[in-house]
């Protein structure tokens, strides 16, 4: 199968997937209101003794905040860019999204893509900006913090972007089991099909099937297998569940996106026929029980 392929400013450099073995902490946790959601996902980590993670965001409000959404790129230095910035007025409130925890510059600094709905009804999406963002009512946050391994920020010479990168951090060998679950911190670059390639990911480290967590990226346009396809390429695409079972059948990864036309979709990915547009960080932990749906 031909998958959907954008040209990228830059050469494409090797590995095309990038794993960092880790250990990773159980999370969960409720936000609350008065402070910037940067400082208290970054605050929580750090209470587990971690400084990288990833997280599922659900409920709350935002007030105030600020996003943009995919865009055509205004020259050929990116294949696609952002559009301007938005800022509604009033809270608005969370429905769902995923944030990646890391660094920039040696900061505190997220990759996160959402839905809410605003105070005058819209329902919307996008990519939330990290030093404009306020928690205005409580939200729960579910996740893994990550010991061993990190996210930090990069230029990417592909893409034109500065992007997550998982890279070795630190040492989780002095952490007695079971309180460390075996996990994966995980960057996938352009035009690798992100079901696929995950199982790949699973399949090289020997695991008999891994639990999905956060999961922040794009993909070009999308397939589902229980909703229409997304035409428009340029997409902010979070994941909201799934799990890779490279030895069977039950691979499936659940997503929330916003194209560039500003639409809304979700749905179950068509396994070998969505691609990377710009990257994917995502955690991956050992599982051994039996699949379930």
């Amino acid at each position: 199968m031909m998958m959907r392929c954008v040209s990228q400013p830059g050469p494409a450099t090797d590995p095309r997937t990038i794993a960092i073995p880790a250990g990773a902490v159980d999370i969960d946790a409720t936000l609350a209101p008065g402070a910037p959601l940067l400082d208290q996902l970054y605050d929580l980590l750090r209470r587990h003794g971690c400084e990288s993670g990833v997280f599922h965001m659900t409920g709350g409000t935002l007030d105030p905040f600020a996003y943009v959404i995919p865009a055509l790129s205004p020259n050929e230095q990116h294949a696609a860019y952002y559009s301007e910035t938005f800022r509604p007025a009033g809270p608005s409130h969370l429905s769902q999204g995923a944030v990646t925890m890391g660094l920039r510059d040696g900061e505190p600094f997220f990759h996160c893509h959402a839905f809410w709905t605003e105070s005058g009804g819209k329902s919307a999406g996008g990519h939330i900006l990290p030093f404009e963002t306020i928690v205005a009512g409580a939200i729960r946050v579910v996740g893994i913090g990550l010991k061993g391994a990190a996210f930090e920020t990069h230029a990417d010479a592909e893409t034109g972007f500065p992007l997550f990168t998982p890279v070795p951090a630190g040492s989780h060998d002095a952490i007695p089991a079971p309180e460390l679950i075996p996990a994966l911190a995980v960057r996938l670059k352009p035009h690798e099909d992100i079901v696929t390639s995950l199982e790949g990911v699973v399949r090289a480290v020997g695991w008999q099937r891994a639990r999905v967590h956060g999961g922040v990226g794009s993909i070009i346009g999308a397939r589902y297998i229980d909703a229409p396809p997304v035409d428009p390429f340029a997409t902010e695409m979070f994941l909201t569940d799934g799990m890779i079972d490279p030895l069977g059948d039950h691979s499936h990864l659940e997503t929330g996106l916003v194209d560039l036309t500003g639409a809304l979709s979700s749905g179950s990915l068509v396994p070998e026929d969505n691609p990377i547009l710009m990257t994917l960080e995502v955690v991956l932990t050992q599982c051994q029980s039996s699949v379930s749906r």
